[in-house]
């Protein structure tokens, strides 16, 4: 049992601890690890005392920030967490139009901080999702196609090492490049520094139609948002409509495809570019207004709390082509749960001026990434069914596929992580990485082993 970390000023929870098991549970409540001990870190001079503790007895250790990836790799069974949930500062400069913000801080409370400025950047959909995950998986988000992914915006970064030294990014671009969406391979980040953009109101929210209306409308939508300006990201939701207090009662439990907008321009254009969507037959619901960006950024928060179980596929695509339409729609008919949901994103705008190879996140060509996700409730005799349907419906999109998105992976094995990241991409990361832990101490994550070599490219996994 272990009692104690000589040097570790934060708390640690063992499994005699009474709040052990609220400590090890994560976003997802399907996952169900037991850790030997969970460390809070009151900061890096902690994480660092955590890591080498770990690497000298060959403990397992895994890096705790949000804890929100599907795959719950941020705790392990049988080893030593590292939880930076306590570190939760935010620093906004006005005058550089930057933030800094530690480890273990949420969209929810970075995004108030940078709003009190009116400013913001982009950060996902979910305020319960950790800034640290979602910046070094990329960063899709609201804001994406006017300003560019999470980690486009990532400027400089402080870590812990697997030796448990620390480091920052000055004069380590190739750090940096790994950093901008290779995962948590490279150390535990202790410190994050972003580009803001002015940023105050959108508009946006969701409209609600019928399924049955969803043939005609997604190939509506498809052309509507072939011209679109940068300003303007938008979200397919396939689901039973859920139970929330801003939605009709009438529409409770009904299939539906639903489309939230996100316009972050001069309201009045907006508002024109919008019309076309929202005009489309009669919608069965319209929330469309203009809300402070922190507002909007919570909309999705109801529809995903913590503790349900999850079980998630995912897909990057080109385009919307009509077979494609047909099988998001024939699909979602087949839905039983009225938790489970699939999320279209569309990508492109600033995503696309990057060059495939300036970040560790590629694939941005694609169109739109497409996440197949399957909830119930703890207890529920939901799971085989609601995995079969999620199974099902991937191998249906699986022939338009680009690639997958790494933080939409669950446990899915190392021929998806090639998936996400490309061949190329993937060979320059087992570099850094052979560099930074050459023995693999940070691997439980969406591993960049060192001693691994690709066979395949991305277009051959499926």
């Amino acid at each position: 049992m272990m009692r104690e970390i000589p040097g570790f000023a934060g708390q640690l929870i063992t499994p005699r601890a009474t709040e052990y098991d609220s400590a090890r549970a994560l976003w997802n409540g399907a996952i169900d690890r037991r850790p030997a001990a969970i460390a809070r870190c009151g900061g890096a001079a902690d994480v660092q005392v955590v890591v080498r503790y770990a690497r000298e007895r060959g403990l397992p250790l895994s890096v705790r920030g949000g804890g929100h990836g599907v795959g719950g790799t941020a705790v392990c069974d049988g080893g030593l967490v590292a939880d930076l949930s306590r570190m939760r500062t935010v620093h906004v400069d006005p005058r550089t139009e930057t933030v800094t913000a530690a480890g273990g801080v949420l969209w929810g409370d970075l995004d108030p901080a940078t709003h009190r400025f009116g400013l913001a950047t982009t950060g996902g959909i979910v305020t319960h999702t950790g800034i640290a995950g979602l910046t070094l998986g990329g960063g899709i988000g609201w804001l994406m196609r006017a300003h560019g992914l999470t980690a486009d915006n990532l400027l400089h970064a402080e870590l812990v090492t697997a030796d448990g030294e620390r480091i920052t990014t000055d004069a380590r671009p190739e750090l940096l490049w790994a950093l901008r969406g290779g995962g948590g391979n490279f150390g535990v980040v202790t410190r994050f520094r972003y580009r803001l953009h002015p940023v105050t109101e959108v508009l946006g929210g969701p409209v609600l139609w019928p399924l049955d209306d969803a043939p005609g409308l997604l190939r509506h939508y498809r052309d509507w948002i072939a011209e679109a300006p940068d300003e303007l990201t938008t979200i397919i939701s396939l689901r039973k409509a859920p139970p929330l207090p801003a939605l009709p009662e009438a529409v409770h439990g009904r299939l539906v495809c639903a489309i939230t907008s996100c316009w972050c321009g001069p309201p009045e254009a907006g508002a024109a570019v919008l019309a076309p969507l929202r005009s489309y037959r009669r919608p069965l619901a319209d929330l469309t207004r203009l809300r402070p960006y922190p507002e909007h950024q919570a909309l999705q928060d109801p529809t995903v709390p913590h503790g349900w179980h999850y079980y998630w596929k995912s897909s990057e695509v080109a385009a919307l082509p009509d077979d494609l339409i047909d099988v998001l729609v024939e699909h979602t008919a087949r839905v039983a749960s009225p938790r489970s949901y699939t999320l279209v994103f569309q990508l492109g705008g600033a995503i696309t001026r990057v060059p495939e190879d300036a970040t560790a996140y590629p694939h941005r060509s694609a169109g739109h990434a497409i996440n197949i996700n399957g909830a119930w409730l703890p207890g529920e005799p939901a799971a085989d069914r609601e995995t079969a349907w999620v199974r099902d419906f991937f191998h249906a999109v699986a022939p338009h596929q680009l690639g997958v998105y790494v933080n939409f992976l669950g446990n899915e094995g190392q021929a998806r992580v090639l998936a996400a990241y490309g061949e190329g991409t993937y060979r320059q990361l087992v570099r850094i990485k052979e560099v930074y832990d050459p023995d693999n101490v940070f691997r439980h994550n969406q591993n960049i082993d060192p001693a691994s070599s690709p066979l395949a490219t991305a277009q051959d996994v499926v």
